[in-house]
């Protein structure tokens, strides 16, 4: 799994998404590519958007990022069909980028919000989420001040009936609620995919939780559900 780290002004858990890809789950092919950059490279299956506070988070939320040099290819490279996946501020950026619907705007009660949250999956048929169970629950940290996600209502009527919501805030034992919402996500809003089922913006941090030491190793299942994702394609690729 070829994968590349886009690293802005300001990102701070690249080297958290190199640690779960490289030594966690054993993908060497995992560099890091500079804003700067006019391209992701070639023959690329995963390019990731970390979190952190890119341009110190001025303006808005992504909203700077978004004009980087090297976002024209990750876009291009999107909307080809290729593997995108944002966290937290990767989130912003995407939404920023027209690449996922919606926005993230402040927190609810206006307080940055940093603790571990549950996350019930809502669709596991997905390269994102294949290695869970559908309404399993992960325990996974967040870090924001900006992860409020709405949308307007045809929006989210149309992430609903197409299944794109694939992580919700809940409780341990899967149930939906006002306390389980850390930021006031509109229907627990957690994380979407686009139509495509190729883009995944998340505001929970799942490569901060890879290993037990951690705290928990539930967030190395949405890397390892990549994983197999290109496992079994480049199998059914060698067969056909």
């Amino acid at each position: 799994m070829k994968t590349r780290v886009i690293v802005f002004p300001g990102s701070n858990c690249d080297h958290d998404a190199m640690h779960a890809l490289k030594n966690v789950i054993g993908e060497s092919d995992t560099e890091f590519v500079w804003h700067k950059d006019e391209t992701i490279g070639r023959g690329v299956d995963l390019v990731i958007l970390p979190g952190g506070f890119s341009y110190g988070d001025y303006l808005r939320t992504g909203a700077i990022a978004r004009f980087s040099p090297v976002m024209k290819d990750v876009i291009s490279f999107a909307n080809d069909g290729g593997t995108v996946i944002g966290i937290c501020n990767g989130f912003q950026v995407l939404c920023e980028s027209g690449l996922l619907p919606g926005v993230l705007i402040r927190n609810e009660a206006l307080k940055f919000r940093c603790k571990w949250v549950n996350l019930r999956s809502e669709n596991t048929d997905t390269r994102f989420t294949n290695s869970l169970l559908p309404g399993e629950v992960i325990n996974v940290p967040i870090a924001h001040g900006e992860g409020l996600y709405m949308a307007d209502p045809e929006t989210i009527k149309d992430l609903e009936e197409n299944k794109q919501i694939v992580f919700r805030y809940s409780t341990e034992s899967g149930e939906l609620s006002q306390e389980a919402n850390p930021n006031g996500s509109i229907n627990n809003i957690a994380g979407i995919i686009n139509k495509g089922g190729n883009v995944l913006g998340m505001m929970p941090h799942p490569e901060r939780a890879c290993e037990d030491l951690l705290g928990s190793a539930d967030g190395i299942k949405v890397f390892r559900s990549l994983a197999r994702h290109f496992e079994f394609a480049k199998e059914k690729q060698a067969i056909v």
